[in-house]
Order: C-alpha cells, then structure tokens, then sequence
C-alpha cells in the first residue's frame, strides 16, 4: 500500500510540475536530490560501520551480556515469561543497547531475531504474544541516550554543536516510551480480561 502512495506522490508530482510550467524545476531538483542522496548515504555508511563494528566487539568481549545483567530487572518486570539465559531476552538486550545508542540501523538485526524468537515461543501464529507487544512499542519508541545518527546528520548539514539536542531527545524519547508502554501493558491487561 506504501508503494502505491509514494508512486502517486511522484506521479500528481511530475503532473502538477508539468501543467504550473515548472519542468526545469522539476529536473533540476531530480538531479539535485539524487546526488544529495548518494552524499547522504555515504556519510551515514561511515558510521554506521563505525558504530557496527563496535556493536560486534561489544558483543564478542562480552560488553553486550554484563547490559543484559544491568538491564534484567527492569526487562524482567516487562517481560516476565522470559528466561533471562534464553536467545529471545539476549537479542532483546542486543536491541535496546543499540537504540540507547541511537543506532537504529545496528538494533535492526537483533530486533529481528528477537521477534523471531518469541514468534517461536508463541507456538508461531498469527496473534502477537504481551511479550510482542511490549518489545515492538520499546523498539519503535526506541529511547535514546546518544543519538549518534542524528548527530551524524546534523553534522553532515553543517552543525557546529549537532548533539545540542540531547536534552530534547531525552525527553521526546523517554515521553514517547512510557506512554507507549503504558498503552501496550493496559492492552494487553485488557486483552486478557476479555479472554477469561
């Protein structure tokens, strides 16, 4: 459904572009946007690599298992069915030490796993278990301690301080995750209420 929206965006574009007599506006922005892209793309590679490769060396030397231990009693109370040793509470782990990073692009992988994981332990079907729930509101509202993407962004346009926003990405990002795991947990309360 995405891709038919974003087709129709670009097509109503190129139309609106070609009746208002803007065509010349409209091939210079293509040009422009596409080289402005692949510069972007190339900034962002570096880091990512960078902060990848540490994420891996976190995980190898054991770094990834001593912020398993740190953070078990406050994924304990949120995920109280999982075993602390088990795939799913590590990758999990894994997960929101990256987003803590702000490396989204990093938490992806261990994310995946983690889903495939309680997927697995839900008997695989179709309706997400509390457990699910719970870990895709945390992942998406992802809350950020260094958000290095972001910084990287804000330095590639030319900011002098790109991380002078650390404070307000605190504060969105802690706000976005209660109230989102404050929703999930009522849900899944409530859920469970009408199933009895």
């Amino acid at each position: 459904m995405l891709n038919y929206l974003w087709c129709f965006i670009v097509v109503f574009s190129v139309i609106c572009a070609v009746i208002k007599g803007n065509s010349d506006d409209l091939a210079t922005a293509f040009t422009g946007s596409a080289a402005d892209a692949v510069e972007l793309l190339m900034t962002l590679a570096g880091v990512m690599g960078l902060w990848s490769g540490l994420m891996k060396i976190a995980e190898r030397s054991g770094l990834t298992a001593l912020m398993a231990r740190l953070f078990a009693p406050a994924l304990k109370r949120l995920f109280p069915t999982l075993d602390r040793k088990s795939a799913a509470f590590g990758s999990i782990t894994m997960n929101i030490s990256a987003n803590l990073l702000g490396m989204g692009n990093t938490a992806t992988p261990p994310g995946l796993r983690a889903m495939r994981e309680l997927r697995e332990m839900n008997g695989g079907g179709e309706t997400a278990s509390d457990e699910m729930v719970i870990f895709v509101v945390m992942n998406t509202a992802s809350m950020q301690l260094l958000p290095t993407t972001l910084g990287s962004l804000r330095q590639s346009y030319g900011s002098e301080a790109p991380f002078e926003v650390l404070v307000p990405v605190w504060i969105s990002s802690a706000g976005a995750l209660a109230a989102g795991l404050t929703i999930a947990i009522i849900g899944n309360r409530l859920r469970k209420g009408r199933a009895l």
